[in-house]
């Protein structure tokens, strides 16, 4: 008499998960995000009528552009690191799709820190919270990354040196932010806001300036 066969796992009932659904709602979901931290750029009110009032008014909402451009940066960032790492995906199980949700939940804390420093920009815990939302962007990132690599979830395009460059790139950033942080705590805020910055500038910009290095 043959055994019964053994009863299937709900991973293996539930299957695969559509990489469309995903990139869609972390689409929808950064796309709130970044409309969020602009909202929290208000119109200020102005007594006297003027336009020296007015200079003025505008020249205190200095810090919530600041960090309104910043948290742009990170979030077009991180958008565009996800969307590199999913062109990749030969496919996401349910394991993956977690990661991935765990992933967007930390990009939709995005709005609070970015308000949060906006706020306190001149305290040391408020940067350090915000730097602590790019970290754990970069861990779930990282994470993503390497459980797709060793669940066999990726395209043969991605050789070793592929899935390495992935690896380096995350790491490399996030010690520069883990010096940013460094920096605010042992000289200012604005110190380890600049650094991190310039950071962001160059992971944006350097990969099209044939003179720099990408990393």
């Amino acid at each position: 008499m043959e055994e019964p066969a053994a009863a299937p796992t709900y991973n293996q009932v539930a299957g695969d998960r559509s990489l469309d659904r995903i990139g869609a709602l972390s689409d929808g979901l950064f796309a709130i995000a970044m409309t969020i931290i602009v909202l929290e750029i208000r119109v200020p009110a102005v007594e006297p009528h003027t336009d020296a009032a007015l200079l003025d008014a505008i020249g205190q909402l200095g810090p919530r552009f600041l960090t309104y451009f910043l948290s742009f940066l990170t979030l077009g960032i991180f958008w565009n690191a996800q969307h590199a790492q999913m062109n990749y995906f030969e496919r996401a199980n349910r394991n993956l799709a977690w990661l991935e949700l765990a992933y967007l939940s930390v990009v939709a804390l995005m709005p609070f820190s970015t308000s949060l420093l906006a706020e306190f920009i001149d305290l040391r815990v408020a940067f350090l919270v915000y730097w602590l939302n790019i970290y754990l962007l970069g861990i779930g990132l990282y994470a993503t990354w390497l459980y797709a690599i060793r669940s066999g979830e990726l395209r043969p395009e991605a050789t070793a040196g592929v899935q390495r460059a992935f690896k380096r790139r995350i790491v490399v950033y996030q010690v520069a932010y883990g010096v940013s942080a460094i920096l605010a705590i042992l000289v200012a805020p604005i110190a380890g806001i600049v650094l991190m910055l310039l950071t962001q500038l160059n992971s944006a910009i350097a990969p099209r300036l044939p003179w720099v290095s990408t990393v």
